[in-house]
């Protein structure tokens, strides 16, 4: 038994180096990517003279920190926070309605959060305006369709898909009426693009500032991993066990809530990440929370990177990313399917 569990560890550990490693490749290689193309090596050159352990080049150091640390490593970073975020709050959503076909727009998130964006580009507010009115959407649907599980008694795990449905649904109408409301010509196609996602806006400064509370979102939903493997088993068998299932419940939705919402008010609408990334870490590591979190988190980091990557490369003009995730997301959304029909929970 104890030899088993130390090869079942060990096994664990090596996949976590593996992921991390992986991560770490992605990154590099997204940096030497783009119109100005950079060697893996003199891209390694450069961050050890940021580290202090060589001596930088002088002819060249200007030019890589604007091409690097002003212009390619924003967007490397918030990919790999966004796509982390989306992601494990697919894995939490799926273990708290022990729906494999769960993902972060189940209560209605994306919804609210797109129409909180339009509502901003038609009031022709700033850019910091609507990112928080996205926020404030993508948390008030979510709030909507809880109010509306609760007003016949309390909400069980089916009654609170059915009111994210309905909040998703009320909050999709009123984003068609901005659009319809909007001018054809400015604005209807800025509410458009940002609706098909973007990271071509962020700055370093609104990742130093979001960073922190995705990762605290994340760390909280980590911390949840044991009782969510009991909630996994069924409401009676959870409360059998000492856990309180409606806190739990509530206070992983608000998590996971919490941390998509702040995901689509930096990048816009990016889809299928949150639906099939907790899925491919499950192959990996299995179901079990505990690791299952933070895989999704490393699974959804190297995919968004990657995604982002092919989005500003593959083109002479920058592609949404949401458009990539989608297309990358179809195949493995049929493996989804394929899988859910065995039962995966």
């Amino acid at each position: 038994m104890s030899l088993s569990f130390s090869a079942d560890r060990a096994r664990t550990l090596l996949l976590f180096a593996g992921l991390v490693a992986a991560l770490a490749v992605a990154a590099v290689l997204a940096l030497s990517v783009g119109r100005y193309g950079l060697g893996v090596g003199e891209i390694l050159r450069f961050l050890a003279a940021r580290a202090g352990l060589v001596a930088p080049d002088p002819a060249r150091d200007d030019l890589l920190k604007n091409i690097i640390v002003d212009i390619r490593l924003p967007r490397i970073v918030a990919a790999a926070a966004i796509g982390a975020a989306l992601s494990v709050a697919g894995a939490a959503y799926q273990s708290v309605f022990r729906n494999p076909l769960a993902s972060p727009g189940l209560l209605g998130a994306l919804g609210g959060a797109s129409f909180g964006a339009a509502l901003a580009l038609i009031l022709g507010l700033s850019w910091i305006a609507l990112q928080g009115l996205a926020f404030a959407g993508g948390v008030g649907a979510v709030a909507l369709g809880v109010v509306i599980a609760n007003l016949f008694g309390e909400a069980s795990a089916i009654t609170l898909i059915l009111g994210g449905m309905i909040s998703g649904a009320f909050f999709t109408a009123a984003l068609s009426i901005l659009k319809y409301a909007a001018d054809p010509y400015d604005q209807l196609p800025a509410i458009v693009y940002w609706l098909m996602g973007s990271l071509a806006s962020i700055s370093l400064t609104q990742i130093l500032w979001t960073a922190p509370l995705m990762l605290a979102g994340m760390a909280g939903l980590a911390l949840l991993g044991r009782p969510l493997d009991a909630l996994a088993m069924g409401e009676d068998e959870a409360r059998g066990l000492g856990v309180p299932v409606a806190a739990l419940r509530y206070g992983a939705i608000a998590a996971a809530t919490f941390i998509s919402a702040l995901s689509v008010s930096l990048s816009g609408m990016i889809g299928w990440i949150g639906l099939f990334a907790p899925h491919f870490a499950r192959l990996l590591v299995g179901p079990g929370n505990v690791r299952l979190l933070p895989a999704s988190a490393l699974v959804g980091a190297i995919f968004l990177i990657g995604a982002d990557t092919l989005a500003r490369s593959v083109a002479r003009t920058e592609i949404p990313i949401g458009i990539i995730t989608e297309l990358l997301g179809i195949p493995a959304f049929i493996l989804v399917l394929r899988r859910a029909r065995r039962g995966w929970m």
